[in-house]
């Protein structure tokens, strides 16, 4: 079983371009059912079933979680439910196309109701208070800053700041070329304030930390190798706590105050979804119900009809 499971992995990494973190969901939520079914006597992709598929999202949605106690009444919630079964939808939609199975058993399955998420974002002052420029030439804090400064001026996603590279900068034209989920590639104005901190880093701070080693990267850490996602995510966080942010910023904050700003100032949808590299418009439009209340207020203080 588990063979086929590599075998779609390998199309999501080659053929389908998805990112680390989606392979790695993948990968994990596949595998915890082949050691259920493996637990329950299936040894083969063949011998599944849509009940056995019942079964073990009936017998997912009781788990506890880990380190819960027996008498907890916490278990699995409705968002890693979801992804269960979206894996399964996936893997067994792969293995149809590819004829490795017979026929697709998990096209029954539906996916439960997720809650909608508002992003949260930075306000203006504390995005002011965050890209403070820092002090001296210390290689890292001139990339820390390059790093917040394109993230916030493009609406770059981590994995994507990760992996920029030299030759996709044109800072003399004012834009970088990203290649964003699916291997999908577009283009992205970059600001003043981001092209000069960019510039900064590149004549002062990236010569110091570059090595025989070094590959062609924007950003590099102080041993000259490109970021780790958490290493990247943990040079940030230094930063939101040194600005005095005191509240929770997720990796993703950057990036809604990219787009929650733009709404603000009366920038098109559409022009934020071509910026943000989303597939649909709808993924954009949970953007309005954030920028609503600020809207109004602008509305409000500035409209001679309000």
């Amino acid at each position: 079983m588990q063979s086929l499971v590599e075998d779609f992995l390998q199309h999501l990494r080659h053929e389908r371009g998805q990112a680390e973190l989606t392979q790695r969901t993948y990968q994990a939520h596949l595998m915890r059912f082949v050691a259920w079914a493996e637990a329950k006597g299936l040894r083969d992709w063949r011998q599944v079933e849509l009940r056995h598929l019942m079964a073990y999202l009936t017998h997912e949605r009781t788990r506890r979680l880990a380190g819960e106690p027996e008498a907890s009444p916490r278990c699995l919630s409705s968002e890693s439910v979801y992804l269960e079964v979206a894996a399964l939808r996936a893997f067994y939609r792969f293995c149809e196309q590819e004829r490795l199975l017979p026929s697709n058993v998990a096209e029954q399955l539906s996916l439960p109701r997720r809650w909608q998420r508002l992003p949260k974002s930075l306000t203006h002052a504390e995005i002011t208070r965050l890209l403070k420029p820092p002090v001296g030439e210390d290689p890292s804090d001139l990339c820390d800053q390059a790093v917040l400064e394109l993230a916030y001026a493009s609406g770059l996603r981590l994995a994507e700041l990760r992996h920029l590279r030299l030759e996709q900068l044109h800072l003399d034209a004012g834009f970088v070329t990203v290649v964003g989920k699916g291997n999908k590639e577009r283009v992205v104005p970059v600001g003043r304030p981001a092209r000069a901190a960019l510039e900064r880093y590149l004549a002062a701070g990236r010569p110091k930390l570059v090595t025989a080693r070094s590959p062609a990267a924007v950003f590099l850490t102080r041993r000259g190798t490109p970021f780790a996602h958490v290493t990247l995510w943990g040079r940030i966080k230094r930063r939101v706590k040194k600005a005095g942010i005191e509240r929770r910023v997720t990796p993703h904050m950057l990036r809604h105050s990219f787009a929650t700003h733009l709404l603000e100032h009366g920038a098109d949808l559409r022009v934020i979804q071509e910026l943000l590299g989303h597939a649909t418009i709808a993924t954009t439009e949970v953007y309005t119900h954030v920028a609503g209340p600020r809207l109004r207020e602008i509305h409000r203080k500035f409209h001679p009809r309000a």
